[in-house]
């Protein structure tokens, strides 16, 4: 069980790459801005449109011609450098190995999260996970440009920082005083705030004072009205001066910093007393008390910013088009009443009255006999615990990427797969595998495995599959309690059914395989065996379920092992299930360039015929464009990107449960897929105590 943390296993070979890529690099740059050049997006050609002589235009026709020159000049050099670093490719590792100290909101809440339960401990009567998987499309620039797609590098800084921003979001719980004393969680979905304190445990109920990550924020927070009386009330019994609500008088504002948890109306100890103004008739915990406007009580957790990168990010966005201030507009915008509450930024909640409410209409939906919430997002969910990627093809755009998910992720796989030549992969590589796994559990073990069947174009990646191991927690008997991860990119090709067929066997038989040998104890040595909590296969399949050219892989035996939440069988998907493959034409337009349009017109029927690419109908050609079109369409879209998960293996007292899942549309403008996302709870069988 060896997990590589460099590319090479000596300081020699990792010195000759380096200097074999630097001879490389200046050709197959010139080469990648050449053809970019040739090439335009929806969006730039809108723009050259709009002002046939723009500046834009004129870059264009100056820079290719000096591109070619350059390029040429540059051949020598890069042959030189190919003939080394060609052979260096079949000594390099297999995937990239990196564990980064995540942010000190992270270490904070690894220590505190799940009620107070750490990474390495295990409730008794289970947990739940939440695992994502996206295909972001981080090619080389020139060929992102086919999928109408641009300027990869910032595109990849940006994935990144949407995905921290929604994964790391403010998280609610919500308490309500009743008999009963029942709470109620609402941690990636929740859509009403009222009384907001935040606190370093989103689990633990909330303290009345004031704090922020642990520490007492010492800042008093404004009110903007009295919770007493309406504005111009004339008899208020708490104000000396009529209609001064902000006087030095009033027992409310006396000592905007004071953390007290008694009533600031009368001393401490008589918070029933007759002659309080405000409980003279009734007791505390009324409803109707204008200082205790609810029985809900709300806490909040956000991360707070990293000032350097922030700092350091500021200049760098400067140029971003469309969706450069997406993701921190996507967390600062809010469908609020009058109250005036907002969310800054910076994700820190700011001027909130204490008795203001706003409510966002929820979007989450459970339909017939339906056993888990389903919904449309434009957040990833929060406390997300695996992220699987595909197509992160272009090497400085893992490196961005990279960097961004360690914000948030503590252990990351990436450059996965293999260059050139080397066992299986016959045909030589021009790109990796394109897979990225980030987890907030350590990872035990992994290993990738190249599909040696790849036709076309699809031949020059080293497509396949990564296998990792995790470790989620301990049991009282000391066995250590772990789950099994599957990253995946199957072949493209529409028509070469028989090939994906083949992958997936080859994915079921690696699979068998990883799980046997990663599950053998060293030579010699007795340890308890390992406890299975999942087994969850992601990625982007290239298929779906309702297309009838897609028929022999919706009923091959992958579907017999694992189980899609969004399947009733083969050919038919449930009602909610979306389509998670986007037009790209359309990726540019004003109705679905932010989060949260996108979000707006995949929950529309006509907005999903719009904007997503559906099965093929015999009537139509299959590269037709699809807006405008008037024909039936069966189904919500083409599901490429899936989530399944397996029960095969688990203790025979422990279940599997979904919780909840979502097609997401934070990477709007980034991508031409939606991210999927689930949250899986297993359960063990024992009662809490």
């Amino acid at each position: 069980m060896v997990l590589y943390t460099t590319p090479y296993s000596s300081a020699s070979l990792h010195f000759l790459d380096g200097l074999s890529w630097s001879l490389v690099f200046p050709c197959y740059w010139l080469l990648d801005r050449l053809l970019a050049s040739c090439v335009a997006t929806s969006l730039e050609k809108h723009q050259r449109s709009q002002d046939p002589c723009s500046f834009l235009t004129l870059c264009v026709l100056i820079s290719a011609p000096v591109y070619l020159f350059l390029l040429l000049a540059s051949l020598p050099f890069a042959l030189l450098g190919f003939i080394i670093w060609a052979p260096l490719q079949a000594l390099r590792q297999p995937y990239l190995y990196t564990h980064c100290r995540p942010d000190k909101y992270q270490a904070e809440e690894a220590q505190s999260a799940l009620a107070g339960i750490g990474v390495g401990e295990w409730r008794p009567q289970g947990r739940s996970f939440c695992f994502c998987s996206a295909n972001v499309c981080l090619l080389p620039d020139s060929l992102a440009r086919f999928n109408n797609l641009s300027d990869t590098h910032r595109r990849a800084r940006e994935v990144g920082k949407r995905i921290r921003n929604g994964a790391s979001r403010p998280q609610i719980k919500i308490y309500i005083d009743s008999p009963t004393n029942t709470s109620i969680s609402a941690a990636s979905f929740s859509s009403l705030a009222t009384g907001f304190r935040r606190t370093s445990s989103v689990d633990h109920r909330p303290d009345q004072t004031h704090t922020i990550n642990g520490l007492t924020d010492t800042e008093p927070e404004p009110l903007t009205e009295c919770p007493i009386h309406s504005s111009g009330a004339t008899n208020c019994p708490l104000h000396t001066v009529v209609g001064d609500q902000g006087s030095s008088g009033c027992p409310l504002h006396q000592d905007e910093t004071d953390t007290t948890t008694d009533c600031q109306l009368h001393p401490t100890g008589a918070n029933n007393n007759s002659d309080c103004p405000v409980h003279r008739t009734q007791p505390k915990s009324s409803t109707s008390c204008p200082l205790h406007t609810s029985g809900v009580q709300i806490s909040i957790s956000a991360p707070e910013p990293d000032a350097q990168e922030e700092e350091a990010e500021t200049g760098n966005q400067a140029g971003d088009t469309g969706s450069v201030t997406a993701s921190r507009e996507s967390l600062a915008r809010y469908h609020g009443g009058e109250s005036g509450v907002g969310i800054s930024s910076n994700n820190i909640l700011s001027h909130v009255p204490r008795t203001s409410i706003f409510k966002r209409p929820g979007r989450k939906r459970r339909q017939g006999d339906e056993t888990f919430d389903h919904e449309i997002s434009a957040f990833f969910p929060a406390n997300l615990d695996f992220l699987a990627l595909q197509e992160v093809f272009d090497h400085g755009s893992i490196t961005r990427l990279r960097r961004q998910l360690h914000h948030y992720f503590p252990y990351v796989l990436s450059d996965v797969g293999q260059y050139g030549w080397k066992g299986c992969c016959s045909k030589f590589k021009f790109l990796n595998s394109g897979l990225m796994l980030a987890s907030r559990y350590p990872i035990l073990d992994a290993r990738y495995e190249c599909y040696p069947n790849g036709r076309g174009e699809d031949s020059l990646a080293a497509k396949g599959a990564l296998f990792a191991k995790v470790h989620v927690g301990t049991s009282h008997q000391e066995q250590r309690i772990v789950g099994y991860l599957t990253c995946t990119h199957l072949h493209a090709i529409e028509a070469d059914a028989s090939v994906r067929c083949e992958q997936l066997d080859l994915l079921l038989q690696w699979g068998t395989e990883f799980r046997h040998s990663s599950s053998q104890p060293p030579e010699g040595e007795k340890v308890l065996e390992d406890l299975v909590a999942f087994d969850v296969i992601l990625g982007d399949l290239n298929f779906d379920n309702c297309s009838s050219e897609d028929k022999l892989e919706q009923q091959h035996a992958l579907f017999t092992h694992y189980k899609d939440p969004c399947r009733l069988g083969p050919g038919e998907d449930k009602p909610w299930a979306l389509g998670t493959l986007l037009d790209p034409s359309g990726l540019y337009d004003d109705e679905v360039c932010t989060p949260e349009s996108l979000q707006k017109v995949m929950e529309n029927e006509e907005g999903r015929k719009e904007y997503l690419v559906f099965p093929p109908s015999k009537s139509q050609c299959p590269a037709s464009n699809q807006k405008g079109r008037k024909i039936p369409l069966k189904g919500n879209g083409r599901r490429i990107d899936y989530i399944l998960y397996s029960d095969e293996g688990l203790h025979q007292d422990w279940k599997l449960e979904i919780e909840e899942f979502s097609f997401i549309t934070q990477l709007a403008g980034l991508t031409d897929h939606l991210s999927v996302a689930m949250r899986l709870a297993v359960s063990t069988g024992e009662e809490e105590p």
